[in-house]
């Protein structure tokens, strides 16, 4: 079929029409969980490709240039990754602590006062602290990107510090009391590699004893020292007087 086809773009017209007739049943109750999002953005009727939105200038010369994917969307990027980027190819052990992402209400961000310090209430202290922190400073004080983060990485390594000095103070208080604790993770991996060295001295020890024998086995099927060789026994009994002479 030729033409322009706009059967598509009547859906949602069809789709109203219907829902104030009998078409659709006499539950009027009825409506499709597409038709509120479709109606507050329409498909678009026309067949021209429009050009995504430019989000970064142009750093070249001024000079006409040849238009290259223009039609391709360009990547989004916020200064918030670079920060966050560089923070954790410092302190790549900060991925490994366990996270709570669940938000109350979505609004949280908007409760924290940067101004302050890292630390916030109601916020565990994370990398993202490090990195609202360091956006903070270079917006409102006008610092550096490496002297805001400086700063906000010395905050963070204090209360850092201070997490551990009252973890292991809450440790010995309750081992003073009577508290046990099991091995910790550096134990239990320290046991688990010492138990496969274990097997690993077994496994080479049986390797050493084959590659012993396979060894002793080759040099007696090959010495050189030894008399049956073909022609040995016959040159030998021959006296030197009955030999031909040359």
């Amino acid at each position: 079929m030729r033409g322009r086809q706009i059967r598509p773009a009547r859906v949602l017209q069809n789709i109203q029409e219907e829902l104030k007739s009998t078409v659709m049943g006499s539950d009027k109750t009825y409506k499709p969980p597409w038709l509120n999002i479709v109606s507050s953005v329409p498909p678009s009727e026309t067949l021209v490709r429009p050009i995504p939105t430019q989000h970064a200038a142009f750093a070249g010369s001024k000079k006409a240039r040849k238009p290259r994917n223009i039609y391709r969307p360009q990547k989004i990027v916020y200064l918030e990754d670079t920060l966050r980027a560089a923070f954790y190819k410092d302190h790549p052990w900060e991925l490994a602590r366990p996270r709570i992402i669940l938000e109350s209400d979505g609004k949280d961000s908007q409760r924290c006062d940067w101004s302050k310090g890292v630390r916030q209430p109601g916020m565990a202290l994370t990398g993202e602290s490090v990195v609202q922190r360091q956006l903070y400073l270079m917006e409102s004080e006008k610092m550096t990107q490496n002297k805001a983060y400086d700063v906000a990485r010395h905050e963070f390594y204090k209360l850092r510090q201070a997490e551990e000095v009252e973890r292991r103070v809450a440790l010995e208080e309750a081992r003073h009391v009577g508290a046990y604790f099991g091995k910790t993770r550096g134990e239990v991996g320290m046991m688990l590699e010492d138990h496969e060295f274990e097997n690993w001295k077994v496994w080479a020890g049986k390797e050493t004893a084959a590659r012993k024998a396979r060894e002793a086995s080759e040099v007696e099927t090959f010495d050189p020292d030894d008399n049956d060789l073909p022609g040995t026994e016959a040159d030998s009994a021959t006296p030197a007087e009955e030999r031909p002479s040359a």
